[in-house]
């Protein structure tokens, strides 16, 4: 005899969404007029302080010596302080500019970097989202969370240089769980890249969802638990999930 339909078995309903984990750069604020900015403040600086580095080397041509580098050494993807640090050093040396200029150009690199204009759904959306589940961040970026003012609203931030690990590496999202003490089943991971955060947070366990807030178009085999252009659309699908 034919099993009826209430007698097959079911597949088991999702853990409830306790936590949601924030991807940062492109999906709380837009990264490239921040790294633009950055980056012409560091090279008007060098310009100063560094002038045989300005007379060798463009804003692009340093670009094109830190992505040569990054292929030297799978560390330089997880720690992007670190390539920048290196680049910037082997650049120094080659035009005999004292080092100990390093840290301090990386230093007016940084806050730059961490001065960001948040998008004007993020504060309001994450306040609300506050009162309901636990927030927390995962990044392959460096920005300082306290600097822009967002370190409050997060039980973690986890960033990939100081963790050693970066995305897709299951091992990040799964050390942002742990420390929420909230089960990967029961964590959405929200973010921009569909290989990086998507993809990766899916393959951890997590749900993930897309922040499309640029109309870019989704890669093939990629499959979110959900699209949304705003946080406050993702505010409406973790209520929908309740």
């Amino acid at each position: 005899m034919k099993p009826s339909a209430s007698s097959l078995p079911s597949s088991p309903a999702p853990s409830p969404i306790e936590a949601v984990l924030f991807d940062l750069d492109d999906t709380l604020w837009a990264i490239e007029p921040v790294l633009v900015r950055a980056e012409g403040l560091l090279y008007d600086w060098l310009r100063e302080h560094a002038p045989a580095v300005v007379a060798a080397h463009t804003i692009a041509s340093l670009r094109e010596r830190r992505m040569a580098l990054m292929k030297t050494d799978p560390m330089y993807r997880i720690d992007l302080w670190k390539l920048r640090h290196t680049a910037l050093s082997e650049v120094f040396r080659e035009h005999d500019v004292d080092l100990a200029l390093v840290d301090p150009a990386m230093a007016l690199f940084s806050e730059a970097r961490s001065t960001v204009a948040l998008f004007d759904d993020v504060e309001p959306a994450l306040l609300r989202m506050k009162g309901q589940l636990t927030l927390g961040s995962v990044s392959n970026g460096f920005a300082d969370l306290e600097r822009i003012g967002l370190a409050g609203h997060f039980g973690v931030s986890i960033a990939a240089h100081r963790f050693g690990r970066a995305k897709p590496d299951p091992a990040i999202f799964h050390a942002a769980c742990e420390a929420l003490q909230v089960a990967p089943a029961a964590t959405v991971y929200v973010g921009d890249d569909p290989l990086l955060d998507v993809q990766g947070a899916q393959r951890a366990g997590l749900r993930a969802v897309w922040m499309n807030r640029f109309d870019r178009t989704l890669p093939g085999g990629i499959t979110p638990d959900a699209i949304c252009r705003d946080l406050h659309e993702l505010h409406d699908w973790l209520q929908a999930q309740a």
